[in-house]
């Protein structure tokens, strides 16, 4: 038994899942609370395609962090991107507006997250944006909807085919639920607003380097998955590799070396996660190991080696072969909390961290969805009304949830989709500011990834958290 010690400092790094979800169980602990991120909000991640698909706003899915922990008065929301970590010295770097910070730590919790991996390809990013972030979201949006205006101003019959094909590339969760989103807003939303073009005849690629769309769902709800997605016009290219992404399309290769050209003007990224850098940090720190995902080996009750005040969850851990979800990002926050308020206590810690899995679904249109929990397999219509239900479940205050569901009857009911606005600058600052170097739209990992399957890989920053019954 440890004795009862003097109030703290706990400092939670990163606003996602794992973060959130160790502040609010924090709650009044003999504690005072750092809360550090990159962003204002909390993002609800497994939305975030309804976002760049017009169905929903930004705000929906992505409240403010200092409103969902307003009530937690232990609780200091810092904006900042951290940039060290000294376990010698308990301290955590951090850089907001050009200024830096030192936070000093008794207890600390790394939930930084992951981000878009483009296995050693980055110079991808420039023309296949990932979907991991409100501005990814943003952009996507506005390269989906402008091509639709771009090819109803074109003459040229080819250059219009360009303009009407959708590359997604990754069939997991989200790259089928975009998919079958371009599908639906092509087929019934756009139908009938075009004089020079028919928004139906729009080609939609569905690209993967594995053999299986969904793969994580078995093989009857895979295949189930893929029918679906031809019955929408989707075309699923499996066992096929992205080798060239420039701005007028891709280059895939199958096993067997032969490469075919996808001419395409609009191209979203949905095949891997790597994560946070800091993990780098905190192995050269402690001699723990880093897999080729930028994750770090923990202990058994998520804590580094030789560093019981030092949690890792989330998209940044790797242990016992737990999956980068959201709902292990969530125990684990939770999990962490428990055993700093269990040491407040003098109590003994409490046992290895242990997941348990609530299980995983996807949407793939309206109506159409498929489920796997426990050793149930089910799809269709049943298991669209679960995703629908947990999804309002897991949304963060009673506002986001009636606003939600409005939306979703609007877009799912009739053929209105609310958010059809887009900017040039939606389009073109990601890439101006990624060349001014600012630091909150740095890559999240500098981790050298060995070349591994192009298969969603679902983390925090992207969790499976609502995709969970």
């Amino acid at each position: 038994m440890t004795s009862a010690i003097d109030r703290q400092h706990v400092v939670i790094i990163g606003s996602g899942f794992g973060g959130l979800f160790a502040a609010k169980k924090l709650k009044r602990a003999n504690v005072d609370v750092t809360l550090i991120s990159r962003t204002t909000h909390h993002l609800f991640q497994p939305l975030l395609y309804q976002v760049a698909t017009g169905i929903l706003s930004e705000g929906e899915i992505a409240p403010a962090t200092r409103e969902i922990l307003r009530r937690n008065k232990d609780v200091r929301v810092l904006l900042g991107e951290v940039t060290d970590i000294d376990l010698t010295a308990h301290t955590v770097t951090s850089v907001a507006g050009g200024e830096a910070r030192t936070t000093s730590y008794d207890s600390l919790i790394v939930a930084a997250g992951a981000t878009t991996s483009y296995f050693g390809n980055d110079d991808f990013a420039t023309y296949a944006p990932g979907l991991k972030s409100i501005d990814d979201a943003l952009e996507i949006r506005g390269r989906v909807l402008s091509a639709y205006e771009y090819a109803e101003l074109e003459q040229d019959e080819k250059l219009r085919d360009e303009w009407l094909t959708f590359a997604v590339v990754g069939a997991g969760a989200t790259g089928v639920e975009m998919a079958g989103q371009i599908s639906e807003l092509s087929r019934r939303t756009l139908k009938n607003d075009y004089r020079s073009i028919d928004p139906r005849r729009a080609r939609i690629v569905l690209i993967d380097a594995l053999d299986e769309v969904l793969g994580a769902f078995g093989t009857k709800l895979s295949a189930g998955a893929a029918s679906q997605l031809e019955k929408l016009g989707v075309e699923v290219w499996l066992v096929e590799k992205v080798v060239d992404v420039d701005d007028r399309g891709l280059t895939v290769e199958d096993k067997s070396g032969v490469r075919t050209r996808i001419p395409t003007r609009t191209i979203v990224w949905a095949a891997g996660v790597k994560a946070s850098s800091l993990t780098k940090t905190l192995s050269e720190q402690t001699g723990a190991p880093v897999d080729r995902s930028g994750r770090i080996s923990v202990e058994d009750d998520c804590t580094l080696p030789g560093h019981p005040e030092v949690f890792v969850v989330g998209d940044m851990m790797s242990l016992k072969g737990y999956p980068g979800v959201a709902q292990v990002a969530m125990q684990q926050g939770a999990y962490a909390a428990g055993q700093i308020k269990r040491r407040l206590r003098g109590k003994a810690d409490a046992g290895p961290f242990s997941y348990f899995d609530k299980g995983s679904m996807a949407t793939i249109s309206r109506f159409k969805a498929v489920a796997s929990i426990g050793p149930l397999r089910f799809g269709g219509f049943i298991a669209w009304l679960l995703w629908l239900a947990i999804h309002v479940l897991y949304l963060v205050g009673f506002k986001n949830r009636v606003t939600t569901v409005l939306h979703w009857a609007v877009s799912f009911l009739g053929r209105g989709r609310a958010q059809r606005t887009t900017t040039n600058q939606q389009l073109l600052a990601r890439d101006a500011l990624r060349k001014l170097g600012t630091p909150d739209l740095a890559p999240a990992a500098d981790v050298e990834s060995k070349p591994e399957p192009e298969s969603e890989s679902e983390s925090e920053s992207e969790p499976k958290a609502a995709r969970s019954a």
